[in-house]
């Protein structure tokens, strides 16, 4: 069993809540949504039950048609599941729950009627689309749920020392003893193009470490998604088919953002904003968009028009980027490991430190200048992070960079504007933890831990 982060919020939420609210777990398809409700229930609760509205019973359904009396609709539910309910001990999970949105209207009564504690999963975009003929509860506490996160797989591939051993020389900021950055460095090119998505990582790990086993849970799972598009994008699905598919193209660019001119002539970002926006709902995609002015904030000096689009998960992007009718061989995989195989590496690089940026509950924002002179970018910041502070606006830049050889020039420019504002600059390299002046250079494996 994988161990989830999002289990200790649960219990957080179980533990301060009392009863008063239900749980809505949202996410993308296949992240384990169902999966960790199932064993929140198994393990936090007396009885509990699991109401999988695409596949519960006609009876079921139906006792959602009245629920005055409760004691009848409970008393349904333990007979149809023959699971004995026990007041303040049992839970009630609706799974799917965007596949019957009447269960989500009752939750109002449910919650004043005090007897269990109630988890909704489903995934966001479809919770969203199906509320039109309901009254959205109020007592709902939302919380997120991504792909396996860094630590999560660490862990999950029995890594535990190595996991505390990088937190530690991150800590103490000093560099990893060679053997071991290498080691975790390997750790991290597998995360990366096994992805984080369970089913993936599982298939992995139980056939000792093969790829394409992975790769090809991976490709049921891009299937879903397009079958997605189709079914819940209807307004537009054409043109959010155009961006999915041709999210590696764009990230394959030196500035990856999207064109619109490549997918439409004429096409605006008026007329793309829908399309955009659903994919970003529904966690299929990360959104990036460019910051004009990081002096004051990011979300108030947004650019909208300028925008790059990296894909939720980094391990479907390397299956998306390849052939999507071949499985990928194992020997492929390991061609691209050793860095043998052409293919863009600042893509997948990138695509990564945006999936861990978004785990840690940030959005995505970049900067970048066009020089007239140069008639180019002369400055490229792939990620602005920052404190959050009000009183004290501090930015973190970061640049991303996939070989061990490069420049930071755009760096440089960047502090040289605004340099007042930077807490700490750091650049995301393979090599060790290093310093040179005030630059913190940290490998891809130590990012997700620089702000605990």
């Amino acid at each position: 069993m994988i161990s989830r982060k999002i289990y200790s919020k649960m219990l957080e939420w179980k533990d301060t809540v009392h009863g008063t609210k239900v749980l809505l777990i949202e996410g993308a398809r296949r992240i384990g949504k169902s999966t960790v409700a199932e064993e929140f229930g198994k393990k936090e609760y007396k009885s509990y039950v699991i109401i999988d509205f695409n596949k519960a019973s006609r009876k079921i359904i139906e006792s959602f048609d009245d629920i005055t009396n409760l004691d009848i609709f409970f008393q349904t539910i333990s007979l149809e599941y023959n699971t004995r309910l026990y007041e303040r001990e049992s839970l009630i999970i609706f799974d799917e729950i965007q596949k019957f949105p009447k269960a989500r209207e009752t939750i109002k009564y449910l919650v004043a009627d005090g007897r269990y504690d109630y988890i909704e999963t489903g995934s966001l975009i479809s919770i969203r689309e199906n509320v039109d003929s309901i009254t959205i509860p109020s007592e709902e506490r939302k919380l997120k749920m991504f792909p396996l996160d860094f630590e999560e797989f660490m862990v999950y591939m029995d890594e535990e020392l190595l996991l505390e051993y990088t937190k530690e020389h991150l800590k103490e900021k000093k560099p990893m003893d060679l053997k071991f950055h290498q080691k975790a460095m390997h750790l991290f090119k597998e995360y990366m193009l096994v992805g984080g998505m369970p089913q993936a990582v599982v298939a992995f790990r139980e056939n000792a470490r093969d790829f394409s086993a992975a790769d090809a849970e991976k490709r049921d799972i891009i299937s879903l998604y397009r079958d997605d598009i189709k079914k819940s994008a209807k307004r537009y699905n054409s043109r959010v088919s155009a961006i999915f598919e041709n999210i590696p193209a764009y990230l394959s660019t030196h500035e990856k953002r999207i064109i619109l001119s490549e997918i439409e002539s004429n096409a605006t970002f008026a007329k793309y904003d829908d399309p955009l926006f659903w994919l970003d709902d529904s966690m299929i995609c990360n959104l990036c968009y460019k910051c004009n002015d990081p002096n004051v904030g990011f979300a108030l000096n947004k650019n909208e028009s300028y925008v790059k689009c990296y894909m939720g998960d980094t391990g479907l992007l390397v299956s998306l980027a390849f052939n999507e009718n071949e499985i990928m061989e194992q020997q492929l995989y390991k061609q691209i490991m050793d860095e043998r195989l052409s293919l863009n590496q600042g893509m997948i690089y990138e695509n990564m430190i945006s999936q861990m940026i978004v785990a840690m509950g940030k959005k995505l924002y970049f900067y970048t200048r066009y020089s007239e002179e140069k008639h180019r970018n002369d400055i490229e910041i792939d990620f602005l992070l920052s404190n959050e502070s009000k009183m004290n606006f501090k930015v973190y830049p970061f640049e991303v960079k996939s070989s061990k050889n490069y420049s930071a020039i755009s760096l440089g420019r960047f502090r040289e504007i605004y340099g007042k504002k930077i807490a700490v600059p750091y650049i995301i390299h393979p090599k060790n933890y290093s310093v040179e002046g005030d630059i913190v250079k940290i490998p891809p494996y130590m990012f997700p831990f620089v702000f605990d």
